[in-house]
């Protein structure tokens, strides 16, 4: 049996709790383990002046930890898995997936924010993601839509200072930080789908490391690794970055994967749709189903475009 895990971690609030929670479910799981955390720096939380499309995409965020893992300084890392591009490095893999969080997309507004219906005409909304953008201007287009990075604190704060009528953040990390209270609204599924893998936190790890992977299977959420599989499928599938407007978000029902996937313009002028459902254990071809349908109604031509823009 397995003694220790070294977990490498990026120093955020929200990192840091997702890395304790691991280390909890871990330590239940192997009563009398040793868990190492090995807080560090990564370039995303460097960068803060531009936006993460133009510097290398949310990978920024965890190269450094894969860099610890490969030189066998940490043994895992822990990810919100929307961060984590659907093509690894090789010699890497995503060893354990927890159950899914909430995985929708939460309005913190200064006042009038219980839906994005209710948001004043011509309100400024801050977000720096290419797939809220695309979604909610599609939805509102009066809406000033503007950049803003940091962590969820930092976001908060430039809100409460009247830089934005509204933020928009995942709910599970609201949550998680025990900021609840801030959530005013909430956006529809039909309004804006999810990023890939979001309200998710996954385990990466070397893929020859069997002792690791083993110990790790303890805390694996199959269901939730159904619809990642999907989710990932089709984002590998369109050649998507972390920074593409794509959306997709799997769910369970009666045994079925239902399978959602959205692809957009940036500016929201263009937004397709399509839906796919099959058996749980396909997700990797629901996935490639679904990017087939996406594609016949011009996936391709809005992505080209998108990165033409960027």
């Amino acid at each position: 049996m397995i003694k220790e895990i070294r977990i490498a971690t990026r120093q955020s609030r929200l990192a840091l709790w997702q890395t304790e929670y691991v280390a909890d479910t871990l330590r239940r799981a192997h009563p009398g383990i040793d868990i190492e955390i090995i807080p560090m720096t990564t370039r995303g939380d460097q960068i803060l002046d531009r936006s993460l499309a133009k510097v290398g995409g949310k990978g920024l965020f965890i190269k450094e930890l894969e860099t610890a893992m490969l030189e066998d300084r940490a043994d895992v890392a822990v990810h919100s898995m929307k961060d984590v591009p659907w093509d690894l490095p090789g010699g890497m893999t995503i060893g354990a997936v927890l159950q899914r969080a909430d995985p929708g997309d939460a309005i913190a507004a200064a006042k009038n924010g219980e839906s994005l219906s209710a948001l004043p005409e011509g309100a400024r909304v801050g977000t720096s993601s290419l797939r809220r953008q695309a979604q909610i201007q599609n939805a509102r287009p009066d809406l000033r839509i503007g950049p803003v990075r940091g962590n969820v604190e930092t976001r908060l704060r430039k809100l409460d200072e009247g830089a934005f009528d509204a933020v928009i953040l995942a709910a599970a990390g609201l949550k998680r930080l025990g900021l609840g209270e801030r959530i005013s609204g909430r956006l529809t599924m039909e309004e804006c789908l999810p990023a890939v893998g979001q309200g998710i936190i996954g385990i990466e790890c070397r893929a020859e490391d069997q002792s690791i992977l083993e110990a790790l299977q303890a805390v694996e959420h199959a269901g939730t690794r159904r619809c990642i599989n999907g989710e990932r499928s089709l984002a590998r599938e369109l050649g998507a970055s972390c920074e593409s407007p794509i959306a997709a978000f799997g769910e369970l029902r009666e045994g079925e994967l239902f399978l959602r996937g959205v692809v957009a313009m940036p500016d929201g002028s263009r937004v397709i749709r399509a839906m796919v459902r099959g058996s749980a254990s396909d997700g990797r071809e629901l996935g490639r189903e679904l990017a087939m349908d996406l594609r016949a109604q011009g996936a391709d031509e809005l992505l080209e475009a998108s990165r033409a823009g960027s």
